[in-house]
């Protein structure tokens, strides 16, 4: 199982995703924690590193945690992703590993690794994306 974060942005009944250098989907931005980090402080961190902006810690809120085959592992390697939504500081720009950042409707969820498909689903569901 590979434990990750994610950081659940909407805008106009969108949300934000980003790409990688050298991959072919896009994501949810967010990582993996370093030994010794809480959720939050993994967070905080991964969006700062990837997207160059602060995220808010007093204005994270669970949005669940999702489980799906894990995009380019071998069958049966999974991927549990622990999403949170918060408020933030400072301008989106890629930075580091990032590529590209664009915002996404729910009609365009093929274009996402399958995690991220079930987060979209969820996301529809509660009337947070068109």
């Amino acid at each position: 199982m590979i434990d990750k974060l994610a950081w659940i942005e909407i805008k106009n009944n969108t949300i934000l995703l980003t790409k990688s250098y050298g991959k072919d989907k896009y994501y949810i931005p967010g990582g993996k924690r370093e030994i010794g980090e809480t959720d939050e402080q993994a967070l905080i961190r991964e969006i700062r590193e990837e997207l160059s902006v602060n995220i808010d810690k007093n204005t994270l809120k669970f949005i669940g945690i999702f489980e799906a085959q894990a995009h380019g592992q071998p069958e049966g390697i999974f991927v549990r992703m622990t999403c949170y939504s918060g408020d933030y500081s400072g301008d989106l720009n890629a930075s580091s590993e990032i590529e590209a950042i664009r915002w996404f409707k729910y009609a365009e969820k093929d274009e996402v690794v399958w995690v991220d498909k079930l987060i979209f689903d969820h996301l529809k569901q509660i009337g947070l994306l068109d």
